[in-house]
């Protein structure tokens, strides 16, 4: 059993991790066709080396001042905490995810911090698809968050988006979505 499947079973016991069928560019050929540029790109710079060895993405991590906070923030956005372990003395892990899916998020409390964390310059968001973007918005304020700015697509056609903040102002991309 990968440390992976185990993290996940001891974190969430009903809840497995997903298929590989739904990354199929992990193995350089899909059913379709030839190899997308993901797995041309890794080819190239690691042959012979597959990119099949890595076994999926788990979960993003933030460190976080107030996990209760934390918490219900995360579940206004529609997460649910799906387990949590302490580490020791010295620190609580959280994981969080949406409804059916498992452990996606894992917020860290080291026990007796204060200071702010630095973000970096470095640091993204993460995504979450939501099925109707103004009703989301509307949820959202009557709990007391607020967008940065109104939705927009990047593209013409394209799909709306726009970025909230949690407690700790880390950024979560909201971006509508039909298969929401």
């Amino acid at each position: 059993m990968t440390w992976a499947r185990a993290l996940t079973r001891s974190v969430a016991p009903n809840v497995s991790p997903r298929p590989r069928e739904r990354f199929p560019y992990v193995t350089g050929q899909t059913d379709t066709g030839p190899a997308t540029s993901l797995a041309t790109t890794h080819e190239r710079r690691r042959s012979p080396v597959i990119v099949q060895s890595v076994s999926e993405l788990i979960h993003t991590c933030y460190r976080v001042l107030d996990l209760d906070r934390s918490i219900a923030f995360y579940e206004k956005l529609g997460m649910e905490e799906v387990g949590r372990m302490s580490i020791r003395d010295e620190a609580i892990n959280v994981y969080m995810g949406l409804p059916g899916d498992g452990p996606r998020l894992e917020l860290t409390y080291n026990l007796g911090r204060t200071k702010p964390y630095e973000i970096g310059t470095g640091y993204g968001h993460i995504a979450i698809t939501v099925a109707d973007m103004d009703a989301t918005l509307e949820r959202l304020a009557a709990v007391g968050i607020e967008p940065e700015r109104p939705p927009y697509s990047v593209r013409e056609g394209g799909s709306r988006l726009c970025f909230v903040r949690d407690p700790d102002d880390y950024r979560i991309e909201l971006l509508e979505s039909a298969g929401a």
